[in-house]
């Protein structure tokens, strides 16, 4: 049985964490390279870098902070922002990265997914969905930091992607994203059940049982979590044995 994945997240603004409520109200989350030797310590399966004003701001990811991260951590890192092109993921891989995550890229050139897959391997290749829904449109996915809505239907995009050759999706609920209400059980169900590869659930986690809930009812693969984590709110080996004891299968 694969084991579930714990995944913080490091959302970079400035060289600092940051992390917001419904992608705006962005606080200060504290040093990167620290927390992420946390992390490291504290048992966490990956970590997740997002450079998340590299696209808007239309500039590379920083390689030195990605760099610097790596040296201190040994666990799988994945990381993302301003990537689009094969020679932009050489520099993340180079200064350390084990994968990388693209979302406004793939938007633009769903091409490019194909093409990363061929070129380093799927198993390298994450596609972050940043998806909101409205009664109107139902969940759409959002482009550019989850400020432009594009006409994508979120299941359809997972499906597309995942036929391009990513390996993994990483799905951000915006409605739920910071509220600590939970993870929006019914959007990443519905990926899990349309694509053969994992899908991380992101957006929402507050408690222990929310964790439970996205890998046992919307049977996610991983759960990613920022400010419950960075802010010390749940230790990530309280949470492990939590879910051990749950009945799920956990690294510990």
């Amino acid at each position: 049985m694969l084991t579930k994945r714990i995944i913080p997240c490091l959302d970079i603004k400035n060289g600092r964490c940051v992390k917001g409520v419904q992608f705006e109200s962005i606080r200060d989350a504290g040093d990167p390279v620290e927390l992420a030797k946390w992390y490291a310590r504290q048992g966490a399966d990956e970590l997740v870098f997002l450079d998340i004003t590299a696209t808007n701001e239309e500039r590379k990811t920083f390689a030195a902070l990605v760099r610097d991260i790596a040296r201190h951590i040994d666990i799988p890192f994945t990381v993302g922002g301003g990537i689009g092109a094969v020679a932009d993921v050489e520099v993340l891989l180079q200064n350390g990265a084990d994968k990388v995550s693209i979302n406004s890229a793939a938007i633009r050139n769903p091409g490019l997914v194909e093409e990363l897959a061929k070129h380093f391997g799927s198993q390298c290749v994450t596609v972050a969905i940043d998806t909101r829904y409205t009664a109107a449109t139902g969940w759409k996915v959002y482009a550019r930091a989850g400020t432009v809505e594009t006409a994508h239907a979120t299941v359809d995009w997972a499906r597309q992607v995942a036929d391009l050759g990513a390996g993994e999706i990483l799905l951000t609920s915006m409605n739920n994203d910071g509220t600590k209400a939970g993870f929006a059980l019914d959007i990443t169900g519905g990926i899990a059940r349309a694509v053969s590869i994992p899908v991380i659930a992101s957006g929402g986690a507050g408690t222990m049982q929310h964790f439970t809930d996205a890998f046992q009812q919307a049977n996610a693969d991983a759960a990613l979590a920022a400010s419950l984590f960075h802010f010390r709110e749940l230790e990530i080996p309280d949470l492990k044995i939590y879910l051990k004891e749950q009945g799920i299968a956990v690294r510990i």
